[in-house]
């Protein structure tokens, strides 16, 4: 476990510059003094077979050269891509990584014709989850996620991502409930145990292929909690502080060699910066385009690479929807770079910082002040339990405070739930084992095999 900070103080926190800054095999530097646009792009509906390959090609193909064409014509240098791949990419991994191949080319084409340097993050499905009950550690779709990051690679994944879902059976429960004991649970025992086992295996697949091992994602259990709380099925106070959490689940990617970028829908990110030292992509208001958040303007404030999340290849006035979001990328990163160049950047990060901090406790928790007290209470952990624990508490200190200074608007019911989060954290042992054991009665084994932990 990580025992100090790579960044200590708020100030230290900026957009476009990480302390470890990450260089791919093209020469893009990541976190060097740049933001660089990272795009994320998927197929409109279609079904994925044999006959319909062809079309898949060609939209893939056609994705990558228009907003290569469009960036270049608005003078952009550096961008990524992000090919999330859909379940049958993983499953049959060859469709995969033939279409990594076809943009990989398509990338060669526009660096020698148009000077475009590019990288390309692979982030295939964690497939385990198709077995029920999860099959983490002895599922029959581990060989091809592992076939898709190695061959991938070499095909020209530059950076390997993925999000995770080690915990996810127990903590969907746990949100449906707001048992915020049963989250912890899922995030800093299950979900660091399946960390540990997978990460393990990709840092070695990135070694073994000579690219970058870029980071996890908590899609699946914060992001969760945050989509639940915009449609009030959930408090927000809960997601606020589930995304605390959440942030020790991240690291052991890093504790097992990833070095970065992190995924853009991680909002963990800024953690992982201020912990590990590592670049960081994150996405605001322009992953609306795949979910609606409380972050919009905050989420810029420490990225090195600025994403739109999963947007359709379908045909908008304006173009290509790809293209589009291309565009509205390059001008929010232009503006963060002039920013940079003048020395203005300390005064846009706060416009950032102060337009959304107060209007969510979500957007509190992503505030430089917010991370840096939390990433404190879990370098100064003995565990990642007790780090869970730490952090859920410093941010449920974090959300009292805000709110008692008037700053911070809560309802009743929200308010009410921070005092039953608190005396329920209070309840949890401190060490995983004594943890573990508490638990046991708890764990609904038809939906969880603790063998597939280590457990």
């Amino acid at each position: 476990m990580y025992t100090t900070l790579a960044i200590d103080t708020a100030k230290g926190l900026k957009f476009g510059f990480a302390p470890k800054p990450v260089t791919t095999a093209h020469g893009l530097v990541i976190g060097g003094g740049i933001v660089y646009p990272e795009l994320n792009f998927t197929l409109p509906t279609i079904s994925i077979n044999k006959s319909t390959l062809p079309e898949i090609r060609e939209h893939y193909r056609g994705i990558v050269d228009e907003a290569l064409t469009r960036a270049h014509e608005l003078g952009q240098k550096g961008v990524v891509f992000e090919f999330e791949t859909l379940m049958e990419m993983t499953m049959q991994p060859e469709i995969g990584i033939e279409l990594t191949k076809i943009m990989s080319d398509v990338c060669a084409e526009h660096r020698a014709r148009n000077g475009i340097n590019s990288a390309i993050r692979l982030t295939p499905n964690d497939t385990r989850e198709f077995d029920r009950p999860p099959l983490l550690r002895s599922s029959k779709h581990l060989d091809s996620m592992y076939t898709l990051f190695r061959e991938g690679a070499l095909a020209g994944g530059d950076l390997l991502s993925i999000e995770s879902t080690g915990g996810k059976e127990v903590h969907d429960d746990a949100l449906m409930y707001c048992d915020i004991k049963s989250a912890i649970f899922a995030l800093t025992v299950l979900g660091v145990r399946d960390m540990q086992f997978l990460w393990g295996n990709i840092v070695k697949i990135a070694k073994e292929t000579g690219r970058v091992a870029g980071g996890d994602s908590a899609c699946g259990f914060a992001n969760t909690a945050m989509v639940l709380a915009e449609k009030k099925y959930i408090p927000k106070v809960f997601a606020a502080i589930d995304r605390a959490v959440s942030v020790v689940r991240a690291l052991p990617a890093y504790e097992a060699g990833a070095v970065g970028p992190s995924k853009d829908c991680a909002y963990e990110g800024p953690f992982m910066k201020a912990i590990a030292g590592v670049p960081i992509s994150m996405e605001g208001k322009t992953a609306a385009c795949a979910h609606l958040s409380p972050v919009g303007n905050i989420a810029s404030a420490m990225a090195d690479l600025w994403s739109n999340e999963s947007v359709q290849n379908i045909k908008l006035l304006g173009g290509m929807a790809p293209t589009v979001y291309m565009e509205q990328l390059i001008y929010d990163c232009r503006l963060m770079n002039t920013s940079i160049a003048n020395g203005s950047d300390a005064m846009l990060q706060k416009l950032f910082v102060d337009s959304d901090i107060y209007t969510d406790p979500q957007a509190l928790m992503l505030a430089p002040e917010s991370v840096i007290a939390i990433s404190k209470e879990i370098v100064a952990s003995k565990n990642h339990v007790e780090a869970g624990c730490r952090a859920a508490l410093k941010a449920i200190e974090l959300i009292r405070d805000a709110k008692a200074s008037g700053q911070l608007l809560l309802n009743e019911r929200e308010t009410d739930y921070l005092d039953q989060i608190a005396d329920e954290i209070d309840t949890i042992p401190l060490t995983e084992s004594a943890f573990i054991d508490d638990m046991l009665p708890t764990i609904d084994t038809e939906k969880c095999i603790l063998k597939e932990y280590g457990i």
